[in-house]
């Protein structure tokens, strides 16, 4: 399976506290290109310029502890899934503010992870999980795509043969 080569990271983080962790996890750069943004504008720009659609994206959100900022989380999701919505969308937060995240923001996330001693193990497991299902949607496409075309040329194979059938009846 060499269709898909690379994996894009993009991370947002505002004071830069899990960024380095998740390099270190995804340090091979043939396969993995992890960014890093603290603003929501260039996170965005990012984004929009990034046009590759046989890449697969994902982008791990760190969620601020404050509870006035959830709805800035809510409105931020859903801009990334209008800019693309192949994009996975990855959730952290503090283990005491998770039930707050996931009441508030509750659609197009992937995955919602709590800031433990294990987050870059459940962030490289669900970034494994958004690979396998990118890739498993990918090959389905070339797959229907070739029995359409198999399809098309049996009809036209079964039309010849009945076209033969009638006008050349002596050879059959």
């Amino acid at each position: 399976m060499s269709g898909i080569k690379m994996t894009s990271l993009i991370c947002f983080d505002d004071h830069k506290s899990f960024t380095d962790e998740i390099r270190k996890r995804f340090s091979d750069p043939a396969r993995y290109n992890v960014t890093s943004f603290t603003s929501r504008q260039e996170f965005i720009g990012y984004c929009k310029n990034e046009k590759e659609n046989y890449a697969c994206k994902v982008a791990i959100i760190g969620v601020p502890d404050a509870k006035e900022q959830l709805a800035m989380v809510e409105e931020f999701t859903m801009e990334v899934k209008k800019v693309d919505p192949k994009t996975g969308l990855i959730l952290l937060a503090s283990p005491e503010k998770m039930d707050d995240v996931k009441k508030t923001v509750m659609f197009n996330i992937d995955a919602y992870i709590p800031r433990n001693a294990n987050t870059v193990l459940r962030v490289h497991n669900t970034v494994k999980k958004l690979i396998s299902e990118h890739s498993i949607n990918y090959y389905r496409k070339k797959r229907n795509v070739s029995v359409y075309i198999l399809i098309g040329f049996l009809v036209i194979a079964l039309g010849t043969l009945l076209f033969a059938y009638f006008k050349l009846p002596g050879y059959f």
